[in-house]
């Protein structure tokens, strides 16, 4: 017998009993190993079991009712009492089985299932729940069927494409989260002008990492030219892919080298794609696709 197979380990012996080297009994084989879970199902079950104790405003916001900022507030205000004591720190830990009222009325803390939706954001759309300036948002041009949501991340005024809505802050965080890797992939119009180009030097810098002259470091880019798709004269069609999302990176990387970008649409951020949705148009994830 091959000496990698047998156990040299021996137990204490009993009286009378002789020392031999007993062959190994077959392993027990191991169950198969689950699958990874992707990144967005990981968020599900995190938000899923991060009701178990948490901060007062946090714990109901989560219930769908009021933003983040309202509960704050309203805890604040002296509005809330855990079971029959008025709380006004809205860091206050609470458990689901606490019982809450807000303005004398019961608010059980049940966490409203994570959900996600696609949206078409047109241009001319900002993305935020109000403007000082009073242009119109995101938020103010969805549908009244929809629950109270946020956006993952966002998208400036002029851009256009798939904008992810959540009801979970949770969720909408791990979305975001550079570490997790979501791709964000975008068709830029790039206006180059009629004696200038993109070139595979610029391309290739991109693919590198960039750093501005602000200092600003960018994390490497894909970029490929897309030349079948019709551009008019001095522009030209790139397709970028990133995943970190700085605030305008499309364009900034693209003001590095002199130029402008006139259109920008993001196509898919990670598993999720813009798809045939119309600009406007909202459409629920299947809960199968993000669990």
């Amino acid at each position: 017998a091959n000496r990698r197979d047998i156990s040299c380990a021996t137990a204490p012996q009993s009286p009378g009993s002789t020392n031999t080297l007993q062959p190994p009994s077959p392993p027990t084989p191991s169950p198969p190993s689950p699958p990874a879970p992707s990144a967005a199902a990981a968020a599900v079950a995190r938000v899923s079991m991060s009701h178990l104790q948490r901060g007062l405003a946090k714990a109901l916001a989560a219930t769908g009712r009021w933003s983040r900022r309202e509960a704050n507030r309203m805890t604040a205000d002296a509005r809330v009492c855990v079971n029959g004591v008025q709380v006004s720190n809205p860091a206050a830990r609470v458990r689901q089985s606490d019982r809450v009222t807000v303005d004398g009325e019961l608010t059980p803390l049940e966490v409203a299932p994570p959900r996600l939706w696609r949206f078409h954001k047109p241009d001319g759309l900002i993305t935020t729940a109000s403007d000082p300036q009073g242009r119109p948002t995101v938020f103010a041009s969805l549908p009244g069927w929809l629950p109270r949501v946020l956006s993952v991340g966002r998208l400036d005024l002029r851009s256009e494409g798939l904008l992810l809505l959540t009801n979970s802050g949770p969720l909408a965080r791990m979305l975001e989260l550079p570490s997790n890797a979501f791709e964000r992939k975008y068709r830029a119009l790039v206006c180059t002008g009629q004696e200038r180009g993109v070139t595979g030097a610029m391309l290739r810098a991109m693919g590198d990492g960039l750093t501005l002259r602000d200092q600003t470091r960018f994390r490497p880019i894909r970029a490929v030219r897309t030349p079948l798709q019709p551009a008019a004269a001095g522009h030209e069609w790139v397709r970028m892919t990133l995943v970190e999302g700085k605030t305008r990176e499309v364009r900034r990387a693209w003001q590095h080298f002199g130029f402008v970008v006139s259109r920008l649409v993001r196509d898919a951020y990670g598993p999720f794609e813009l798809g045939e949705l119309r600009p406007g148009e909202v459409e629920e994830v299947p809960r199968r696709c993000v669990a």
